[in-house]
């Protein structure tokens, strides 16, 4: 296995891990306390705020992982419709809507990262589980989000150069 592949299986398998990891970890958490909180009246102070931050996690990873297989909103019947060159022209609507929004959303959630940081944020039930650690989630996942959006566009302009449908479904499951 050479180093490239390496890379490469990570990058397309990154958003799937992380996002495993957190709903294991998440779904483990919930069910070990709630049977503690049951059955032996005691409860780990954290168990309510950490799978919420893991939650962060999660949600950001399979937006990225979404656009990476374009299951997210796209209004596919639309502008199956459209001229060819139409549909290209929303698909260039479209990335550049990610890039406006992406900006805003990484530029704010770096300032709620730093905040946190530099305020010593600690989660709460928890003598030094910092916060900034799961708020490190926006900004990570939405950078991996655009990196995504880049590598979508550069596919279809190919396709549109090579006059090939820009029309992709993605598949429900992988």
């Amino acid at each position: 296995m050479t180093l490239g592949s390496i890379f490469r299986a990570i990058e397309q398998n990154i958003e799937k891990s992380v996002i495993l990891v957190s709903y294991i970890s998440m779904a483990g958490i919930i069910f070990v306390e709630v049977i503690r909180r049951f059955f032996f009246n005691e409860q780990a102070p954290w168990s309510t705020t950490i799978p919420i931050y893991l939650f962060l996690w999660l949600t950001w990873m399979g937006a990225s992982y979404n656009t990476l297989r374009r299951s997210h909103l796209r209004f596919t019947e639309v502008r199956e419709r459209m001229p060819y060159k139409a549909q290209f022209a929303c698909l260039l609507i479209d990335a550049l809507c990610w890039f406006i929004m992406g900006a805003v959303v990484i530029y704010y959630s770096i300032e709620q990262v730093y905040i946190s940081y530099d305020n010593f944020a600690i989660v709460q039930g928890t003598d030094d589980v910092m916060q900034w650690w799961f708020y490190l989630a926006t900004p990570v996942a939405w950078s991996l989000l655009l990196v995504r959006v880049i590598q979508n566009l550069r596919f279809d302009i190919r396709e549109f150069r090579a006059g090939r449908s820009l029309t992709t479904q993605a598949a429900l499951f992988d």
